[in-house]
C-alpha cells in the first residue's frame, strides 16, 4: 500500500465483497502490526473521510472497565492516516507530527472513529494537514476528541 491509489483502490475492490472489509482491515494491519492490537475495522473510506470501529473487548479496558485512552489514541491514529493517505495527492508524503486529545466521557461500549480534514490545505508547499477524529460509543455520543498534525511533503523525485 505504497500511494494513496493503491490503498483506495485495494478498499475499493475489497470492500464489497463478502469479508472483504475484514480482510483490508487485516491487510492494513500487516502494513502497519501494532494497529492490530486493537482489531479495528473499516467500515467506510474515502477521500476526506474514514470510518473506524473497535469492538469493546477485555484487553481493551483499563482499571475501571472502560476502553482504554491509548487504545482510543491508536483507533484515531489508524482512521486519521488512513484518511490521509487517501485524501492527499500521490505525488505527496504524510506522517503524524502531533496529536492532542480530549477525553469526554466513559467509554463503555464498541466505538466508532471518523476522521475528517479541518480546513484547507495549500498542496503547493510542505506544511500541516489537520485532521479532526471524533470517536464515538454505541449510542453516538462522543467520548473521545483527537486532532491530529499531519506534515505533508512532496515526495522527492
Amino acid at each position: 500500500m505504497k500511494s494513496s491509489l493503491n490503498t483506495l483502490q485495494i478498499w475499493k475492490t475489497l470492500a464489497s465483497k463478502p469479508g472483504g472489509k475484514w480482510a483490508f482491515s487485516r491487510l492494513l494491519c500487516m502494513k502497519a502490526p501494532y494497529f492490530g492490537s486493537i482489531s479495528p475495522r473499516f467500515k467506510e473510506l474515502r477521500p476526506n473521510y474514514c470510518e473506524v470501529r473497535i469492538a469493546k473487548r477485555r484487553r481493551l479496558l483499563n482499571h475501571l472497565g472502560t476502553v482504554h485512552a491509548i487504545a482510543m489514541c491508536n483507533m484515531a491514529e489508524l482512521a486519521g492516516g488512513t484518511m490521509t493517505e487517501v485524501s492527499i495527492p500521490e505525488t505527496h508524503r504524510w506522517i503524524p507530527k502531533g496529536m492532542t486529545v480530549e477525553y469526554l466521557k466513559k467509554a463503555v461500549t464498541d466505538l466508532t472513529a471518523v476522521a475528517t480534514p479541518l480546513g484547507e490545505f495549500d498542496w503547493g508547499k510542505p506544511g500541516e494537514f489537520l485532521v479532526r477524529v471524533d470517536v464515538q460509543d454505541a449510542e453516538g455520543a462522543v467520548v473521545f476528541r483527537a486532532k491530529i498534525s499531519m506534515w505533508i511533503s512532496p515526495k522527492a523525485k
